[in-house]
């Protein structure tokens, strides 16, 4: 199974997270995002999750305002890829507590992050919730070590130079 890109979009049609594990140029990749955009904010409630789109299908999950796309080969498992994007939301809904757009917004780097320890190179690296949120916790502590290791390093600057 190969994942070819992954794109979240809210209702609204803004960008607001896309990942590309193939080669598209910058003008395939705008055209990529207007074509799915309007396809899926377009398609009705009560249709499939199932697009399809220049010989590859995309499938999209809707979870409040945000549509999570992943475009795959035309003869990967739809259903595969819909228990991945559910795996995806779960582990954003656990590390933010109940996850929104405003914090894929604010936090984009940390959502990019869990998005890749999950894919690699547009496959599935990782199926267990507990070893990605544990590893998301493992980097906020390193980032906090690292904000208290450069404050105390400003203060003895500030002290030296006074």
């Amino acid at each position: 199974m190969q994942i070819h890109f992954v794109i979240l979009i809210s209702k609204q049609g803004k960008l607001r997270l896309t990942k590309w594990y193939s080669q598209y140029s910058a003008k395939e990749r705008s055209r990529a995002i207007a074509e799915l955009s309007s396809a899926i904010l377009s398609r009705g409630p009560k249709l499939c999750n199932f697009v399809e789109w220049r010989g590859n299908k995309v499938v999209y999950r809707r979870y409040v305002s945000l549509y999570f796309c992943m475009c795959i080969d035309h003869d990967d498992n739809e259903l595969e890829i819909l228990e991945i994007i559910q795996h995806f939301v779960e582990i954003l809904d656990r590390y933010f507590c109940g996850v929104c757009e405003l914090d894929l917004i604010y936090n984009f780097h940390k959502a990019y992050y869990i998005l890749d320890e999950l894919v690699m190179a547009g496959e599935l690296q990782e199926s267990s919730k507990r070893v990605v949120t544990r590893l998301m916790d493992s980097l906020d502590l390193l980032v906090e070590e690292s904000k208290e290791k450069a404050n105390t390093i400003r203060n003895m600057i500030a002290q030296v130079t006074k």
